[in-house]
């Protein structure tokens, strides 16, 4: 959807690259595009993040393929084997933390991981260390002398300091391995910006709020379809009172849109961006402060670096 909505504002000369993990549904993307967007040029690649032979190599292919990035959108992420509180669910729809039960899944969701044939935590290579190595590898195509560049993250707001154990950065022994992960991007975020923005590169983190996708409805695989019909009104009427009840991955992506426009040099490295929708329809940016300090944003850098 973000970029359908670049290549509807833009007005020439974008060079799109969907970097994805499946082919099959990066050429359907690609057709998509291309079928409103005749004249766009959007090229592909195939990418793991949870693979660092995989991150290397698509790095490699970028640094043949173009001399400079200006925006490089890391969305990557995956929630394996949610488990779903129907009892904790229906207790908060009817409470006062009904918000942040659906736009945090505090209290109703838990997942198991896995390890990946490089030895790491699935969640943690998938969300942020993949994106840390990808990084890293495409410096001399993002730090260039007199022209700034971007990286736009896809944060959360399940990221949580309480998930997030700096001893434990993987998030081996603990069950919010997404929240976990989603706040380590935002640490992370901190401190790419210390060390990069006088390379004329910048970071910045984002928020879609509430946005209905097949990884939302693939969490409650039990509930009948009559559920979604019931609840589908509900939460269209807390938009009113709520806007990061975004709902729909157009309006999710405003966010990532807004900075596509914005002078990096400009942005609060400590805000995320969150995308909102309000009662009435209407898409806007709005930037608020993160729960997260320089001190442990650089030790984690620290921690990755040791383990790249």
């Amino acid at each position: 959807m973000l970029c359908e909505r670049l290549l509807s504002q833009d007005a020439g000369g974008l060079q799109l690259c969907l970097a994805c993990r499946s082919m099959r549904r990066a050429q359907a993307a690609r057709s998509a595009l291309l079928a409103s967007h005749p004249a766009a040029q959007v090229a592909l690649l195939q990418v793991d993040t949870s693979s660092v032979a995989s991150v290397i190599t698509t790095a490699q292919e970028v640094k043949l393929r173009y001399n400079r990035l200006d925006y490089l959108y890391l969305n990557a992420g995956i929630m394996p084997n949610p488990q779903f509180d129907v009892k904790a669910f229906f207790k908060g729809l009817f409470s006062s933390r009904v918000v942040s039960m659906f736009t945090t899944g505090e209290g109703i969701l838990t997942q198991r991981d896995g390890v990946t044939p490089d030895g790491l935590q699935d969640v943690f290579a998938t969300n942020l260390f993949g994106h840390f190595l990808l990084i890293r590898e495409l410096e001399p195509v993002l730090c260039r002398a007199g022209r700034a560049s971007q990286l736009i993250w896809t944060s959360s707001s399940n990221a949580q300091r309480s998930a997030f154990d700096l001893e434990d950065v993987q998030h081996r022994a603990g069950v919010q391995l997404y929240s976990s992960s989603k706040y380590a991007t935002d640490l992370l975020s901190l401190a790419l910006n210390t060390r990069y923005n006088k390379q004329g590169l910048f970071s910045s983190v984002t928020c879609p709020g509430f946005v209905m996708t097949n990884l939302t409805y693939a969490i409650l695989p039990s509930f009948p379809a009559v559920i979604w019909t019931l609840l589908m009104p509900l939460l269209w009427l807390m938009r009113m009172s709520y806007n990061t009840f975004t709902l729909t991955p157009y309006n999710g992506a405003e966010a990532l849109l807004w900075l596509f426009k914005q002078k990096p040099e400009s942005l609060d490295p400590q805000a995320k961006y969150h995308s909102l929708t309000s009662g009435l329809g209407k898409n806007y940016t709005l930037a608020r402060k993160m729960d997260i300090d320089v001190e442990t944003s650089d030790a984690l850098f620290e921690k990755l670096l040791q383990m790249e």
